[in-house]
């Protein structure tokens, strides 16, 4: 189980909007690795999320949500090697069977890449994952506070 802690920017009804805490990447290589890079290139948006509660919630409010993990294998190896493949196997094919020029291969191996990067998109919309809510936070209080993190 995967939990994340999300804070309730708006309420409408049952309904909150919620927005994950901001997480810092690594820091163990002074900003040199890919993390630190895509971080700061794509940090500045907003990740916004709207869930629909049992209960009543306030702004500002704190949730603890729980993310079953079963298709995060499954969802990682269609997002990172699905369009791998597609690319390297096209990029033999073309090599190998229809005898292209380099520069053909290499234009065929990255739109076999895009489209792998599209099927991985299109099945990943229809993976229903299961979320459910761990804890509700009051108000008065920090998480640190209560669970003792």
């Amino acid at each position: 189980m995967i939990e994340q802690t999300l804070t309730v920017v708006s309420v409408k009804g049952t309904t909150a909007t919620l927005k994950p805490q901001a997480k810092k990447a690594c820091e163990g290589c002074n900003g040199k690795c890919g993390s630190q890079i895509f971080a700061k290139l794509f940090g500045d948006k907003e990740a916004l999320f709207d869930f629909d509660f049992q209960q009543q919630l306030e702004p500002g409010q704190q949730v603890l949500f729980g993310l079953d993990d079963s298709h995060v294998v499954k969802s990682s190896f269609l997002t990172y090697l699905l369009p791998l493949l597609f690319a390297i196997a096209t990029a033999i094919f073309a090599a190998e069977v229809l005898f292209l020029p380099e520069g053909w291969q290499i234009i065929l191996a990255f739109s076999a890449g895009f489209a792998g990067y599209l099927c991985a998109k299109f099945y990943l919309k229809a993976v229903k994952h299961h979320i459910e809510v761990i804890k509700i936070y009051p108000i008065s209080s920090s998480p640190a506070q209560i669970d003792g993190d």
